[in-house]
């Protein structure tokens, strides 16, 4: 159970400190980002949509309980940084640019898995893999 918690836990805050850093980026005065989002053909309004749906998501997964909201939280993130890298890609970024998101998407995977390895080991019902 120890081992299971520290895989969960460091993924976890892994993923969580990428979307927060990613949300607050938002948020803040950012040429970069409005730039970014200019190429990917978004209008401005979605950088602070996303960024407001990120830390709902967070919020979700740090709260205790609430498993069914977990899992929309973790479906949310998974459809956020697949949505990223497709972007990125059929915007012609370089693949130098977007290919680091499936090292994002890995983590989370590894934060999900380990998140119903917990259940598991903690006798929740019905927390299959």
């Amino acid at each position: 159970m120890k081992k299971i918690n520290i895989i969960y836990w460091i993924s976890t805050t892994l993923i969580l400190l990428l979307m927060l850093w990613s949300a607050i980026g938002s948020f803040m005065e950012n040429p970069q980002g409005a730039a970014m989002m200019n190429q990917l053909h978004y209008l401005p309004y979605v950088m602070h949509f996303l960024a407001i749906a990120k830390i709902l998501g967070i919020i979700a997964i740090l709260t205790p309980g609430f498993p069914r909201l977990k899992e929309w939280a973790y479906a949310g993130f998974t459809f956020d940084l697949l949505g990223a890298t497709y972007s990125m890609y059929a915007t012609g970024f370089p693949v130098s640019q977007w290919a680091m998101m499936f090292i994002f998407l890995a983590l989370l995977a590894v934060s999900y898995i380990f998140y119903h390895k917990k259940l598991v080991a903690a006798g929740v019902k019905d927390a299959t893999v």
